[in-house]
């Protein structure tokens, strides 16, 4: 399961926009409602994350997979 978090102004994970069953529909979604310029993956963290950042690689949003 993939869920895609956006930034709320507080927390990075902040608002849920949708959850998904596939990286490549998480992902096209995320850049359907967020528009990110990279996108990070993250094997470090449990759950594994990744991270979607705007041209300035401000962080926007993230997608977690479980």
């Amino acid at each position: 399961m993939y869920k895609l978090y956006k930034y709320d102004g507080h927390y990075i994970q902040g608002e849920l926009v949708s959850k998904h069953s596939s990286e490549s529909a998480a992902l096209k979604a995320a850049k359907k409602k967020l528009n990110f310029n990279t996108a990070t993956k993250s094997n470090i963290v449990k759950p594994k994350v990744i991270w979607l950042d705007d041209k300035n690689h401000t962080p926007i949003g993230l997608i977690t997979i479980k």
